[in-house]
């Protein structure tokens, strides 16, 4: 520790120097929608652990409740997911580089690849040492193979192992998968990731629900993308009806504009008409959505840790999804649900299918499912990992204007 002080006294002497403010926090998320669905009870723990937290993202619908947790909003204007246009996307680094430099906080928590790159581009020169970076999978650009992510995905790769490199840096990954990819190319060596799975659970929100009466229903709730295996899930329906399952499929989402990868809605409606499944669109009670499922279905092709299926076993719903990074985190094969290969939606069907057919097996996996929340994925092991994160940034912070390393004593507490 640098006192510049040699005397017998050095302890006291720096101790009489300790900062007694709370720490700030400053989380970069391109929306606040996502922020709340998958930040803010962390965000609000992080309020009460002692921090002053904020919130930079690009604001729409969920301005006032980010600020009703007592949260402190700087909108951003300029930062949007899918921009390609290099003017724009310049602009928005200048953006978040002039909030940075404004704000100054002692850590820095960036969400998803995007606010990575930028963030991390901006921090550096604005003076933030302490940065979270956290990839909620590896995305588009790693896991597509649409012409797009191979352009992209050796830039990203080179720009990550020079960002991520700094020093004060530090990457969460959701996955073991993700985290021995990255370290197997050298993007980020091992002892810079730490393995945080997910955002968590709340295992009062969502909990244990009895199986409704009528039909089975078998559900994907996500964002509708290509990449999330809908087209599997559409066919598997159709194969199973063909063959006289009695059952409804159910897709419960919109697609997302902004990613490449969205099912048009002319494209759902389709489907719809055709009677094969429904659609009942984006709904917000998840809780309420959940507990109308017999089986919870994700055949995606790449996660890195996917709520709903944490939702799913909370409330003590079997799963069918795929052997991929990040569904594999959640779905122990035989235990609380079945994995099967990606992109197959004939070996989907043979899965929904041993599930309808098979009510006790439906409710053992169930409540396998629940204990595996509790153990491992519940929201509180996942924000004290996260909260015990912080600290281990903020034992040592650097002043600005002396040469004396401070300890926060009094936040987080």
């Amino acid at each position: 520790m640098r006192s510049g002080v040699n005397s017998g006294s050095a302890f006291e002497k720096l101790v009489s120097k300790v900062i007694t403010v709370d720490p700030k926090l400053l989380f970069l998320v391109t929306e606040d929608w996502y922020f709340c669905s998958h930040r803010l009870p962390l965000a609000i723990a992080a309020k009460e652990a002692g921090f002053e937290v904020m919130v930079a993202t690009r604001v729409n619908e969920h301005g006032d409740m980010i600020r009703d947790a007592g949260l402190r909003l700087l909108p951003l204007t300029a930062f949007c997911r899918r921009g390609m246009n290099p003017l724009r996307e310049w602009g928005a680094i200048r953006e978040i580089f002039h909030l940075y430099r404004q704000v100054q906080p002692d850590i820095v928590h960036q969400v998803a690849l995007k606010p990575v790159l930028y963030g991390s581009l901006a921090a550096w020169p604005a003076g933030c040492g302490k940065v979270v970076n956290a990839l909620a999978g590896l995305g588009f650009v790693f896991g597509s193979d649409r012409m797009l992510a191979r352009l992209l995905r050796p830039l990203v790769r080179q720009a990550f192992r020079w960002l991520l490199s700094r020093p004060g840096r530090r990457l969460i990954l959701q996955n073991r998968d993700d985290m021995e990819q990255f370290a197997r190319e050298g993007v980020v060596t091992p002892e810079k990731m730490v393995l945080i799975r997910g955002a968590g659970v709340d295992t009062g929100c969502f909990a244990p629900m009895a199986e409704p009466a009528g039909l089975p229903l078998v559900m994907l709730a996500s964002r509708l993308l290509w990449d999330k295996g809908v087209g599997e899930f559409v066919e598997a329906a159709g194969l199973l009806r063909r063959q006289g399952v009695a059952a409804r499929f159910v897709l419960v989402g919109d697609g997302d504009p902004e990613n490449p990868a969205t099912v048009p809605p002319e494209q759902l409606e389709a489907w719809r008409q055709e009677g094969d499944i429904e659609w009942w669109g984006r709904l917000e009670d998840m809780p309420a959505v959940l507990g109308q499922a017999h089986i919870v279905c994700l055949p995606s092709y790449r996660e890195g840790l996917p709520k709903v299926l944490l939702e799913a076993a909370a409330c003590a719903k079997p799963i069918v999804a795929t052997d991929v990074p990040g569904c594999r985190e959640i779905v122990r094969h035989g235990e609380n649900g079945l994995l099967v290969p990606p992109r197959d939606g004939a070996a989907l069907a043979a899965a929904i299918n041993s599930l309808l057919e098979n009510a006790e097996l439906r409710q053992q996996m169930g409540r396998a499912g629940r204990r595996l929340v509790e153990r491992e994925f519940a929201q509180e092991i996942v924000i004290e990992q996260t909260l015990r994160l912080y600290r281990k940034r903020l034992i040592f912070h650097p002043c600005q204007t002396c040469q004396v390393e401070f300890l926060f004593i009094k936040s987080p507490r």
